[in-house]
């Protein structure tokens, strides 16, 4: 009798794994373009640091963002099981808060490309630069790329969630948490390596090698080339994220876009989508963002 339960639990379990297998695996495919977006993004938002901060910059950009997916997880699980119809609003007031930090770094940049120009403007950011409390800085970083990722574990949560929405709650569970912890291992364990490409190369530039200094000077050439495409890749991403949720949030706008697009390829209609997602993501962003300066300005 004891063996036969025992049989029993083992295939109960073994049954249970291979569901959790199963939709891991839907879950991960899913997710793999949020993915994408929150690698590119948050290497660009921990550029900047000096090179021996880097990775405990990483770390504590890691330790948040684990904390954001422990509150999360269960969050979403309660939402989902006694508001289902609050987890859309939620999402679409996180990208259009994705979309203005968005257009709040285009417009950063702009402003920052036009005063290089001034070399009184120089000299001011050279010393305030100088008097910049290095820690201050390191808490803002992480701070900044911690909220981010906030809003880009929240969906990626909600498209696990609703993957798993019909499976038993242990299932849900075990599913969510285990997306939460490989997502945060993958991308910050890359993050990691990305930033320190140089230090790589400047290691491998050192040794007696003829082919290692050559890899190593590629590395080196090429790392700050890399971190620029990072930058402009990470900002697209943001309105690309946040443009998405707020098109499929708004059910008549999903529906426009996808009439449009029905009578093309797959390649031409998943560009003309993601293309519709990166203007909407700016239109928003520039709403939000001259109401954000109304609003300061009144205040002022």
């Amino acid at each position: 009798m004891a063996g036969s339960s025992l049989l029993t639990l083992l295939d109960d379990i073994s049954t249970l794994l291979d569901d959790i297998s199963v939709m891991g695996k839907v879950a991960a495919k899913k997710t793999a373009g949020v993915l994408g977006d929150d690698l590119s993004l948050n290497a660009q938002q921990v550029s900047g640091v000096k090179a021996n901060r880097e990775i405990p910059v990483v770390w504590g950009v890691a330790k948040g963002s684990f904390l954001n997916k422990l509150i999360l997880v269960p969050l979403a699980l309660i939402i989902s099981t006694w508001a289902p119809w609050a987890i859309t609003p939620l999402l679409m007031l996180g990208g259009a808060y994705l979309s203005y930090e968005g257009m709040e770094k285009v417009v950063h940049s702009l402003r920052k490309d036009k005063s290089e120009h001034s070399p009184e403007a120089r000299e001011k950011r050279l010393q305030n630069l100088s008097q910049q409390n290095a820690a201050e800085f390191e808490k803002k970083k992480i701070k900044g790329a911690v909220r981010t990722d906030f809003i880009l574990s929240a969906e990626i949560v909600a498209i696990t969630l609703g993957i798993v929405s019909e499976a038993p709650l242990l299932n849900q569970v075990l599913i969510l948490s285990g997306i939460a912890i490989l997502v945060t291992i993958g991308v910050y364990g890359i993050v990691a390596g990305i930033v320190k490409i140089d230090d790589l190369g400047l290691w491998l530039k050192e040794k007696s090698s003829s082919l290692a200094q050559g890899v190593g000077g590629a590395l080196l050439a090429m790392a700050p080339w890399m971190m620029k495409i990072l930058t402009v890749v990470g900002t697209l991403a943001m309105f690309l994220v946040g443009g998405g949720i707020i098109v499929h949030g708004i059910h008549a706008l999903a529906q426009l876009i996808e009439g449009y697009t029905s009578g093309f390829s797959g390649l031409s209609a998943s560009l003309l989508t993601n293309l519709a997602s990166l203007l909407v993501g700016m239109v928003v962003g520039s709403i939000v963002l001259l109401a954000v300066n109304l609003i300061a300005r009144v205040r002022r």
